[in-house]
């Protein structure tokens, strides 16, 4: 195994040969009422190192009836995203963003270079000609990350055994806020969270 590897991935490698089990992390997601909140991101990063994470392939992020299509993206560090405009009129499709800032000025069809996102944190984007669009993309700087259903839950799979911080984020909440962050330890029996949000915009 190459030295450079933070010790946290060796001592999780060497779990995983002498058969340690994975658990599961599910998480309920609401609001301070009860009330499930969809699209929201659960993430899982380790207390002490880092997990290798990949960028990922073919994400897309639309233009569709004059709204973004998804409105909620999940992407992890790294990861090309293209702006294809599937409408008949042009947007200007922006982010001010500390996380990514960037500009596609007024366009139709699909522009010739992909966004790279390549900070872990929230993106907020907008188009200049339609106010009313807005989208997210969660950057995620881990592999163990979910996003909730419209009942509210979201299940982490095959995570290993060890300390995380428990991160929970929702577009509800106020802009520019961090996700939530509770200490979680993880063995080998499933474990079951609920996370309470206060938000403050239309909740999901």
């Amino acid at each position: 195994m190459p030295r450079c590897l933070p010790l946290l991935a060796t001592v999780l490698a060497l779990s995983a040969c002498c058969g340690a089990r994975a658990a599961s992390v599910s998480v309920f997601v609401g609001d301070t009422g009860g009330k499930p909140l969809t699209d929201a991101v659960v993430m899982l990063e380790p207390a002490a190192g880092k997990l290798a994470v990949a960028p990922m392939a073919g994400v897309r992020i639309a233009q569709v009836k004059r709204q973004f299509s998804p409105q909620v993206s999940v992407v992890t560090v790294g990861t090309p995203v293209t702006f294809p405009n599937d409408d008949t009129v042009r947007h200007h499709v922006y982010s001010f963003s500390p996380v990514k800032t960037f500009e596609l000025k007024l366009y139709a069809g699909v522009p010739n270079a992909p966004v790279v996102f390549d900070k872990p944190g929230i993106a907020v984007l907008g188009c200049n000609i339609h106010d009313q669009m807005v989208a997210w993309v969660v950057v995620v700087d881990t592999p163990l990350y979910a996003r909730s259903a419209a009942s509210g839950r979201a299940r982490i799979e095959g995570v290993p055994p060890g300390s995380y911080q428990l991160r929970v984020w929702h577009s509800s909440l106020a802009e520019g806020s961090p996700p939530t962050s509770t200490a979680l330890v993880v063995g080998s029996a499933d474990i079951e969270q609920r996370a309470a949000l206060n938000p403050v915009g239309p909740s999901r």
